[in-house]
C-alpha cells in the first residue's frame, strides 16, 4: 500500500481523524488570525489616521507660519515707510526694491494713497493709476488682508500674458492707527512660492514612508495635489480613502493671525498597504504558527489513532476475506473493549447472512421452477390474445368490405336486375345507358375495394399520428365529393398514435362514407377535443382529474331516424361494435331534414 493510499480518509480511519485534526485547526487558525488581524487593523488604522493628522497639523502650521512670516514683512515695511520721513515715489520704490529683493516670493509690491491712486510699485508702469475698486484696498484699509489664490485680471498685474501665474494678495495699512482714512501697502505673493514650501514638508515627512500631501480650499479646489489629482473638486462625500486603499489624516482652518482665516484643509494620506504592513506581517505570522501547530496535531492525531485501531483493521481485513468467499466466518478478537463487541456482533451477523445465502439458494430454485410455469402460462395467453386479435381483424375486414365492395356489389345486382326486367322494353341506346351506370358502379366497387385494401396494409395512423390521417382523410373527402368540411382537432390528440386512434379514424371514416353516400350534406364539421374531468371511480379523491377524449362529426344533410330498422345495413352496428372495443360511447343523433350528428366519447 503506497504512502498516498494510506492518506486515503474513505479507506483508513487514522486517515479521517487526521484530516479532520488538520481542518478542525486549519479553520481555527484561520478565523483567529483573521479575527486578530481585524482588530489589530482596525487598531492600526486608527494610531496610522491619527498620526498623519499630526503629520497634516505640521504642514497646516508650516504654511501658517510661512504666511504669517511674509505677512509681518509687510507690515514691518508699512511702519518703516510711515515712520520715515522720505515720501517721495522714487524713495518709496526704492524700499519696495529692497524688499522684493529680500523676498523674491513677492512678485510685485505697490504703495497707494489714502484714495487707492498707486504712488510707487516695484514694476515701475502702474504708478497714477487706481486701485480703489479692487479688494485688496477696501479690505486693506482698516486691517491686513490675504486673498485665497486667483489667477489676476486687473490692471494692476504686472505680468499679463496669455497664462498668467496663479497669485495670493496681500495688503496692510500703511498706519493702522489712522482707520481706514489711510493708504494701503500691497503685494503679490507667487503661488509656486506657496507650492515650494508644501514640497519640502513632504520631503522632510516622507523620510521613512510614502506620504502624499493635499491642501484643499474652502470651497473645495485642490490647490496642492498628485497629479491624478489635479483640477478635481473635494466635495463631502469625496473617498479619499480610494475605497480603502489610503489612510488619510487631516486638518482644517488654515489660520493667520487678526482673525484672517484662509479655510484651507492640509491633507496627509499614506498608502494602506504601508501603514498597516506589521499587521499584515503579524497576521501571516500568526496562521503559519498556527497552520504547523495543525500539521503537528494532525500528524499526532494519526499515529494514535492507527496504534489504537489496529486490531480494528485485522477485522476489517477478516471481513474482507468472507466477503470474497475466501472464509466462511470470523475469529473473534480478545479482550472485552469496543473492537471485541463488534467483531462479536460481525461474527453473529456471518453466520447470520450464511444461513440466509443458504436458504435464498433454495428460494432461487423454486423461484426458477415457478418462472417457467409462468412462462408456459403466458405463452398460452399470447396465443389467446394473438387467436382473438386475428378474430377482430377479421371483423374488420368484414366490415371494410360490407361499407365498399358489398354496397358496389348490391347496386350493380340491383341494376342488372333491372336490365334483365326491362330489356324487351328498351331501345339499343336505352340498354347501352343502364349497361354505362352498370359499369360505373363496377368501376367504383372496384375503387372502394383497393382502397380498403391498401388500408388495411398500409395504416397512416400509426405512423403519422392521428392528427395528420384525419387531416388527410378530410382532404381526400373534400375533393371526391367537393363538400365543404372543416377539421377543429386539438393540439394534445395530433401525436396520438395507438390502438385506440386507429379505430377512432375507422368510426369516424365510416361516418363520412355514411354522409357521402347517404346525407346530401354541403357541411361537414369534425370535432376532435380533450378536456380534464373529475374522476368517477369510488376510490378517487376529490382532487383527482381525468382526460376525457371527445370526437364529433356532424354534418346538415337529410338526416333520418336512428331508431328505424335497416335490414341488410351494418354501418352504425359496426361503429357500434369499434367503439366498445375502445370502452367508447358512441351517440348518434339525427332527425329527418335536420342533419346527423356522430358523438365519440371515452377516457384516455
Amino acid at each position: 500500500m503506497t504512502f498516498w493510499q494510506q492518506l486515503n480518509p474513505r479507506r483508513h480511519v487514522a486517515a479521517a481523524i487526521a484530516w479532520a485534526v488538520f481542518a478542525v485547526v486549519t479553520i481555527a487558525a484561520l478565523i483567529a488570525a483573521n479575527l486578530a488581524a481585524a482588530e489589530a487593523e482596525q487598531r492600526a488604522r486608527a494610531d496610522a489616521e491619527g498620526l498623519l493628522a499630526e503629520l497634516a497639523t505640521q504642514v497646516r502650521d508650516a504654511l501658517s507660519m510661512n504666511l504669517e512670516t511674509r505677512r509681518s514683512v509687510l507690515q514691518a515695511t508699512a511702519a518703516q515707510i510711515a515712520a520715515s520721513g522720505d515720501h517721495s515715489s522714487a524713495g518709496i520704490q526704492q524700499t519696495l526694491g529692497a524688499v522684493k529683493a529680500a523676498f523674491p516670493e513677492f512678485v510685485w509690491l505697490a504703495l497707494t494713497d489714502t484714495q487707492g491712486r498707486i504712488q510707487a510699485d516695484t514694476s515701475g508702469t502702474l504708478q497714477g493709476a487706481s486701485a480703489a475698486n479692487l479688494p485688496w484696498f477696501v479690505q486693506g484699509r482698516s486691517h491686513p488682508f490675504v486673498t485665497e489664490v486667483h489667477t489676476p485680471i486687473s490692471a494692476t498685474n504686472p505680468s499679463p500674458a496669455e497664462d498668467p501665474p496663479r497669485l495670493m494678495d496681500y495688503a496692510v495699512p500703511l498706519n493702522p492707527s489712522v482707520g481706514s482714512a489711510t493708504g494701503v501697502l500691497a503685494a503679490h505673493l507667487a503661488w509656486p512660492w506657496v507650492e515650494r514650501v508644501v514640497t519640502k514638508m513632504q520631503a522632510a515627512l516622507s523620510k521613512h514612508r510614502q506620504l502624499e500631501v493635499m491642501v484643499a480650499a474652502r470651497d473645495g479646489a485642490l490647490l496642492v495635489a498628485p497629479e491624478r489629482w489635479h483640477g478635481q473638486q473635494l466635495a463631502p462625500q469625496t473617498d479619499l480613502t480610494e475605497s480603502g486603499a489610503y489612510v488619510v489624516g487631516r486638518r482644517t482652518e488654515l489660520r493667520l493671525a487678526d482673525s484672517m482665516g484662509l479655510g484651507w484643509t492640509a491633507i496627509v494620506r499614506q498608502r494602506a498597504d504601508a501603514a498597516l504592513e506589521p499587521v499584515r506581517t503579524t497576521r501571516r505570522t500568526v496562521f503559519l504558527i498556527v497552520f504547523l501547530a495543525g500539521l503537528l496535531a494532525a500528524g499526532a492525531a494519526a499515529a494514535a489513532t492507527r496504534i489504537l485501531t489496529r486490531r480494528l483493521s485485522r477485522l476489517a481485513a477478516q471481513a474482507e476475506a468472507v466477503r470474497r468467499g475466501e472464509q466462511q466466518s470470523l475469529t473473534l478478537p480478545a479482550g472485552r473493549d469496543d473492537v471485541s463487541r463488534i467483531g462479536a456482533t460481525l461474527a453473529q451477523l456471518v453466520g447470520h447472512l450464511q444461513s440466509e445465502k443458504q436458504a435464498l439458494q433454495a428460494l432461487n430454485v423454486e423461484l426458477d421452477q415457478r418462472v417457467a410455469d409462468r412462462t408456459l402460462q403466458i405463452e398460452q395467453m399470447a396465443d389467446e390474445t394473438r387467436h382473438a386479435a386475428v378474430n377482430r381483424e377479421r371483423l374488420r375486414i368484414a366490415r371494410d368490405l360490407h361499407d365498399t365492395l358489398a354496397h358496389s356489389l348490391m347496386a350493380l345486382l340491383t341494376q342488372i336486375r333491372l336490365v334483365r326486367k326491362l330489356r324487351s322494353r328498351m331501345d339499343s341506346e336505352q340498354l347501352d345507358a343502364e349497361l354505362g351506370r352498370a359499369e360505373a358502379v363496377a368501376t367504383s366497387g372496384l375503387s372502394d375495394a383497393r382502397a380498403a385494401i391498401a388500408q388495411m396494409r398500409d395504416n397512416g395512423v400509426r405512423e403519422a399520428g392521428l392528427g395528420p390521417a384525419l387531416k388527410d382523410l378530410v382532404k381526400r373527402f373534400g375533393h371526391r365529393t367537393g363538400v365543404a368540411v372543416t377539421l377543429d382537432s386539438h393540439p394534445d390528440m395530433a401525436t396520438w398514435a395507438d390502438d385506440r386512434s386507429e379505430t377512432v379514424f375507422r368510426i369516424v371514416e365510416e361516418a363520412l362514407r355514411n354522409i357521402e353516400r347517404h346525407a346530401q350534406a354541403r357541411f361537414v364539421h369534425i370535432r376532435v377535443s380533450c378536456e380534464a374531468v373529475a374522476s368517477h371511480q369510488a376510490d378517487a379523491s376529490p382532487t383527482d382529474l381525468t382526460r376525457l377524449a371527445h370526437i364529433e362529426v356532424k354534418d346538415d344533410g337529410l338526416g333520418f331516424d336512428p331508431m328505424a330498422p335497416t335490414p341488410g345495413h351494418f354501418g352504425l352496428r359496426g361503429m357500434r361494435e369499434q367503439a366498445a372495443l375502445i370502452d367508447a360511447a358512441l351517440t348518434v343523433q339525427s332527425r329527418p331534414d335536420e342533419g346527423t350528428r356522430v358523438i365519440l366519447d371515452f377516457h384516455l
